[in-house]
């Protein structure tokens, strides 16, 4: 393993590694209570297990999931990755990075969560987004070899703290009834995963890895292959342990119910406010500087990977348009949209994800079968749209937008999870039915 895996490894971490990567674990451990041991790992499956499947087999198909999303259906891949990058792009993931360095870092330093404050922030933000996004091909080492280091001593050196000042504190009991048993702290953990956008984001990370790959001169597929995995597992290892670290210490800080009041009324993000106590317990004032500094390099990659990441996609669907154009274009959407301030982007987040991420992880293993059972496309089709079909349907019951019965009757709609029996046995119709098609076009996924 040479230094430019480890370089990618590190660049891969840093683009995973944005603003709910500190904030959702730490409230998961708060709310959890006793039963964070179920909720933190299933909240790694999809926040970190799933990412990696979804990067890993991003590099199945030398086009990677465009090509892999070709096969499925051109205009699939077309609309599905449209969605995919708008969502972890300038409607939601991009705009997220900057409001919450602003909460984390202006608010408890400078006291102020004022329009004007927070405009001026993201101005300067972004200018330093466009910067280093301008030239993709430097990028890479830009964050990989400089930002990354850096982000990984501060997170270290307030984990380690956090232990000390709070692990001889007693787990708490949990801040809400969604957790009651075992399993109902798994089901909340697994969605909660959601929230990082992760999953759906490696669909687009995916891409920069294998080209930051072939640039070290690695061209023959199963080395890309192999490289990829390598580099994912370091990015893996390193969330892990941020994940159960941040989410355990939470698990053991104590916050009087009417500070929990004065929180929800002030609509004031309570996992901010758990890494700001963690940090200032830890290290004074001094220790509001250090998590900003956190927060700030953190959103920064995230940021920087995921407008690269949208812009070169564009730029390859609309090649008349320059990349520089979709960069400048979709940093002015995310401004305006991280002005709405941080509690207002997550809301709006939540009811996209639960339709998306579904579909997105049923595809990432559709693909994963197809690369050892020769598969022909209606096999792939046929689960998809069942999956995206009930997930519709069940954001529409959800919302209360109009009443499904069957929806809630499904099994596990409790948990959230109704989607994963239906996406099973829709595979194995698939499969069945694709054996009384004709089609010459067989999908497989190794090049």
């Amino acid at each position: 393993m040479n230094k430019n895996t480890w370089i990618i490894g590190f660049t891969l971490f840093a683009m995973f590694f944005g603003a709910g990567n500190l904030i959702f674990p730490t409230q998961l451990g708060l709310e959890s209570g006793h039963f964070f041991w179920p909720a933190i790992l299933a909240f790694a499956l999809t926040g970190i297990g799933l990412p990696l499947l979804g990067v890993v087999v991003g590099a199945l198909d030398k086009h990677g999931y465009i090509g892999s999303f070709n096969k499925i259906s051109p205009r699939f891949s077309l609309i599905f990755l449209i969605i995919i990058y708008l969502t972890i792009g300038p409607l939601f993931a991009i705009p997220r990075t900057a409001s919450t360095s602003f909460e984390m870092t202006v608010t408890p330093i400078a006291h102020n969560s004022g329009n004007l404050a927070l405009f001026i922030f993201t101005v300067i933000f972004f200018l330093i987004v466009l910067y280093l996004c301008l030239n993709p091909n430097k990028m890479i080492d830009r964050i990989g070899s400089l930002l990354t280091p850096l982000l990984l001593i501060t997170i270290v050196a307030m984990i380690i703290k956090g232990f000390v000042d709070f692990s001889g504190h007693s787990s708490n009991y949990g801040m809400t009834n969604a957790y009651h048993s075992n399993l109902s702290g798994f089901s909340q953990g697994f969605t909660q995963g959601y929230l990082t956008m992760d999953a759906i984001a490696s669909i687009a990370f995916s891409m920069i890895v294998v080209n930051a790959i072939k640039t070290t001169g690695i061209q023959h597929a199963d080395k890309i292959f192999k490289q990829t995995i390598i580099a994912g597992l370091i990015a893996a290892i390193a969330l892990v342990f941020i994940y159960i670290s941040l989410g355990y210490i939470g698990n053991h800080i104590n916050i009087p119910s009417d500070t929990l009041k004065e929180l929800k009324a002030k609509d004031q993000n309570i996992g901010t406010y758990l890494l700001t106590t963690m940090a200032t317990k830890g290290f004074g004032t001094f220790g509001k500087y250090l998590l900003g500094i956190i927060v700030s390099l953190a959103c920064l990659t995230t940021a920087c990977g995921l407008i690269v990441s949208v812009s070169e996609y564009f730029h390859r669907i609309l090649p008349k348009i320059p990349y520089k154009v979709f960069v400048i274009f979709f940093i002015l959407v995310s401004f305006i949209l991280a002005n709405q301030g941080l509690n207002s982007v997550i809301k709006m987040s939540v009811p996209v994800l639960s339709v998306i991420y579904p579909v997105a992880i049923t595809v990432i293993l559709l693909i994963l079968i197809a690369r050892f059972i020769p598969t022909k496309r209606i096999a792939q089709q046929i689960p998809l749209i069942i999956v995206a079909i009930e997930s519709i349907l069940s954001l529409i019951t959800t919302q209360g937008w109009i009443r499904i019965s069957f929806i809630d009757d499904l099994p596990l709609k409790e948990y959230s999870l109704e989607w994963f029996p239906i996406a099973v046995v829709a595979t194995l119709v698939g499969y069945m039915i694709s054996y009384f098609v004709k089609q010459s076009n067989i999908v497989y996924q190794k090049e």
